[in-house]
């Protein structure tokens, strides 16, 4: 079975937010089972939004639409539904009183946008909005089902995950299985180096890769005559594929690299710190994106040359002899914070951000970091 996607809003067309609805919704598509055959994006013209509604109702089963349900005059969705379904566009009571409801418990007073929100295709089913005034729909076009869904991602993913998803996945081919690999240390192009030859030697695999600098995903799909032959031939590729990228893998599906770092000291009982200088305390908000109380012991953001002598006991002799970003100084920083933190792992980082600074011999993006551990200084 396929599904199109269809975005709509001209602040997309023009670049002025990022389209992420339509990535994470291709992704939740992809693992339920379907395949995604068109992904479009369309600005808040009438004439523009029916012709692509009617097009890619032809060739698909399905077709999410997100966008264009607001309150405002240029949210169109609703009534280009009811025109590209050729039903009238109506008023739905249950919904408005819901809206109305919903917009009264915050202290407000219904008005014409909150009413026109409560206008959709005849005979459409509605799909409630637990977290805003805008309500989904669902509505036949042609053979195809189009389902309409807000624009805002936090309104827009639980009503697929509530709604939608349960609707449409007995429909799904279950023919394929992902896995999603994450690596970090090589570039794209060596990463597709190293993997030549697995889809041959895996038919029915295919490979994809995701670049998000500077990590790099690596994923396996595959398909088979049902989804449990399918999960076990991606199992066996993805193997394949651990094996010749080695420890560059560094985890998979969704798993963030600050969260495999934190599980790696968590693991072996280890307590960090960290001294930061171009960084600005980057790091530190990194690791504490997620529970970190348990190994993570503090940071000390040290920018001029004085904080790194006074609070991480740089010497004043290293810092003349080699400057601040040095090897040598990026060793003083991280024995420094491991002693004032009194743990057992401690990580520096010192270098030139940019866009001025730099040098012939100490250019800018040269930075320099080491590791403070009980066996010695990296």
């Amino acid at each position: 079975m396929t599904v199109a996607l269809l975005s709509v809003g001209t602040e997309l067309t023009r670049g002025e937010i990022t389209n992420t609805n339509a990535s994470w919704l291709a992704a939740e598509l992809t693992t339920l089972g379907f395949a995604v055959s068109a992904i479009e994006t369309v600005p808040d013209i009438t004439d523009v939004i029916v012709e692509a509604l009617r097009r890619l109702a032809k060739t698909n089963q399905f077709l999410l639409v997100s966008g264009g349900l607001g309150p405002t005059t240029d949210d169109l969705s609703a009534a280009c539904a009811a025109e590209a379904a050729s039903v009238e566009l109506v008023r739905d009571e249950s919904t408005l009183l819901a809206i109305q409801r919903r917009v009264e418990a915050r202290g407000r007073t219904l008005n014409a946008g909150h009413e026109k929100q409560a206008l959709v295709p005849s005979g459409a089913d509605i799909l409630p909005n637990a977290n805003g005034t805008a309500p989904g729909f669902a509505v036949r076009i042609g053979e195809c089902t189009a389902y309409f869904l807000p624009g805002v991602p936090r309104e827009m993913k639980p009503m697929f995950a509530d709604q939608i998803a349960p609707r449409i996945r007995p429909a799904a081919t279950n023919d394929g299985h992902q896995i999603k690999l994450r690596t970090y240390g090589l570039g794209e192009s060596s990463v597709g180096l190293r993997l030549d030859g697995i889809e041959a030697r895996f038919p029915g695999v295919t490979l994809a890769y995701r670049i998000h600098s500077p990590e790099v995903d690596v994923k396996i799909h595959a398909r088979s005559g049902t989804q449990t032959a399918a999960r076990e031939l991606a199992v066996r590729a993805a193997d394949e594929v651990r094996s010749r990228l080695g420890d560059i893998v560094f985890g998979e599906e969704d798993e963030e690299f600050p969260e495999v770092v934190g599980r790696a000291l968590r693991s072996r009982g280890l307590r960090l710190a960290v001294a930061e200088s171009c960084t600005g305390g980057l790091v530190s908000h990194l690791l504490t994106t997620y529970p970190a109380s348990d190994f993570f012991i503090g940071a000390a953001v040290t920018y001029a040359n004085a904080a790194k002598t006074r609070i991480l006991g740089v010497s004043e002799d290293t810092l003349r002899g080699h400057g601040a970003v040095s090897a040598e100084v990026a060793a003083e920083m991280a024995s420094g914070a491991r002693s004032l933190c009194g743990c057992d792992v401690a990580l520096s980082i010192t270098g030139i951000a940019g866009p001025s600074g730099g040098t012939t011999e100490k250019p800018v993006g040269l930075v320099h970091w080491a590791v403070a551990h009980p066996s010695g200084t990296i």
